[in-house]
């Protein structure tokens, strides 16, 4: 396969929110594919109708959107494959399964899901399969004149592969190596759903096909139904051209005991959805990387090494050089163990590395919904440059910068009120006398100041430090002080002194 263009697709189902398994599905698919001068192409899977929720598929696009993972083709895009609705296909699928009837492969089945259930309930690990297959309902077990009366009646039906007894299948995964199976250990998979619409097995083999798919990733979740689909392509007489698969690894608990899942984040208090998801059937939101304050940049590169390195004690990775050193041979096979504390490092390490201008729009967002509109665009962008090292998540901005643009509505006196004298209120009056005759705000000079003052009032500088951040800021947080005073401006931050004096100094007898 190596002389044809590199062709990935992301296939997922319209089902609910995307989980960050399957953002890094996306990403790992997307990086091999403009590594390789390769198209990515989004295929919506949407076979199962009673599965299907109404804007599921709006939601996975804006999430690749948001990403910045942009498909070549997509039901969006188009392409020269379309249509990528697998629902839009339905009519090619039954051709497939009815070739594989007529050679041998394939087979009708009649039974009733009560039947089905009966036989759940009855067997021990039922199988609908080699062991049991000739004492159901289907054209396997039924006389022709049977077979041929319930199909001309219209009687509702499957067809399910025909799995074959004592082979081995195999083939070379590129993340662990040759796999093998037995057949006889594999059930008769549906191929073909009594609404005539396919299941993900017969699907994705068409469609890998037909849309020459090169390369398929997906998660090791999949690897037990891997003999169907080998079988499958072997069957329709397509095995030159199966794309090379890889099975990715989970991504497992913090505690390494099982799959990641919507439960543990809420369990835990961390997201596992790439956005907000919010499910109009049960009314249930779930929250998202995204409205938590990850930056896009942040979250591709946690994904990125959830499972896979470079191979060096690199840790931060812009999209291009993850796409420039990204091999999927340095994919793990074990799962990796999902860690938010590092999660958050890596959003504060990009917010750190971010130009101002990359991160205006969002602290701008940030603001507005706590109800404050930020204007000034010069003034913005110094706030920026003095509190981006300081934050984690977005929203820290607020609570790192709110006080730039509105004074403090309560402040931490907590501290500094059971100390307080008539020696520091004189200290803060005499103060705001220096600032009043201050032609120009400069930090260092300013705060030169404010400590001469203090000696020569008889004060410790630390006694009256403390009271002057929370006159400013509200609390005991925020960056220096000084440079605190030179944003704000001298007549700002005298009407703050002067406002904490009065909870600080008690009302005349």
């Amino acid at each position: 396969m190596t002389d044809k263009k590199v062709r990935v697709r992301f296939a997922p189902s319209p089902t609910g929110g995307l989980h960050l398994g399957g953002v890094r599905t996306v990403l790992f698919n997307y990086l091999y594919a403009k590594k390789h001068g390769g198209d990515f192409v989004l295929r919506i899977e949407d076979t199962d109708q009673t599965r299907y929720v109404e804007g599921a598929e709006e939601y996975i696009l804006d999430c690749l959107k948001w990403c910045g993972l942009h498909p070549d083709e997509s039901p969006v895009a188009g392409g020269p494959y379309a249509p990528y609705r697998q629902s839009e296909r339905k009519p090619l699928y039954r051709e497939y399964a009815e070739r594989l009837v007529m050679e041998g492969h394939a087979y009708y089945a009649f039974d009733t899901a009560e039947e089905l259930d009966k036989n759940r309930k009855e067997i021990p690990n039922f199988q609908y399969g080699l062991a049991y297959r000739h004492t159901l309902r289907n054209s396997l077990s039924l006389p022709q004149h049977e077979v041929d009366a319930l199909l001309d009646a219209g009687t509702p039906h499957v067809i399910r592969i025909k799995m074959p007894e004592g082979e081995t299948v195999s083939f070379n995964d590129m993340i662990r190596g040759y796999v093998s199976f037995e057949t006889g250990l594999v059930d008769d998979k549906v191929l073909l759903k009594a609404d005539g619409m396919p299941t993900y097995h017969l699907a994705v083999v068409v469609d890998d096909y037909l849309m020459k798919i090169t390369h398929a990733f997906r998660g090791e979740e999949w690897l037990p139904s891997a003999p169907v689909h080998l079988l499958l392509w072997e069957y329709l007489g397509w095995k030159a051209d199966m794309p090379q698969w890889a099975h990715l690894p989970l991504i497992l608990k913090p505690d390494g005991h099982g799959k990641l899942s919507k439960r543990d984040g809420a369990r835990l208090g961390f997201p596992v959805y790439a956005m907000n998801w919010f499910d109009a059937k049960t009314g249930e939101l779930t929250p998202g990387f995204r409205e938590l304050g990850f930056l896009p940049e942040a979250f591709l590169n946690l994904l990125a090494t959830l499972g896979w390195n470079d191979g060096t004690e690199q840790e931060i990775f812009t999209l291009d050089e993850l796409i420039e050193k990204f091999s999927i041979e340095r994919v793990n096979k074990s799962g990796a163990k999902f860690d938010f504390e590092k999660a958050k490092w890596f959003n504060a390490e990009w917010i750190k590395k971010s130009e101002v201008d990359r991160l205006k729009s969002d602290v701008i967002k940030v603001f507005a919904d706590k109800g404050v509109t930020v204007s000034d665009n010069v003034y913005l962008t110094k706030v920026i440059t003095l509190i981006k090292d300081r934050v984690v998540l977005l929203p820290d901005f607020y609570q790192q910068a709110g006080f730039f643009f509105e004074q403090p509505r309560e402040y931490d006196l907590n501290a500094v009120k059971p100390k307080w004298t008539d020696a520091k209120t004189a200290f803060y009056h005499a103060f705001i006398a220096l600032l009043t005759n201050e032609a120009a705000i400069e930090a260092h000079d300013l705060e030169a100041k404010f400590k001469a003052l203090a000696e020569e009032k008889g004060l410790k500088v630390g006694d009256v430090m403390l009271p002057f951040r929370i006159m400013l800021v509200g609390g005991k947080f925020g960056p220096h002080v000084f440079d605190i005073v030179a944003l704000l401006g001298k007549e700002e931050t005298i009407s703050r002194i002067e406002k904490a004096l009065v909870e600080l100094t008690p009302p005349a007898p």
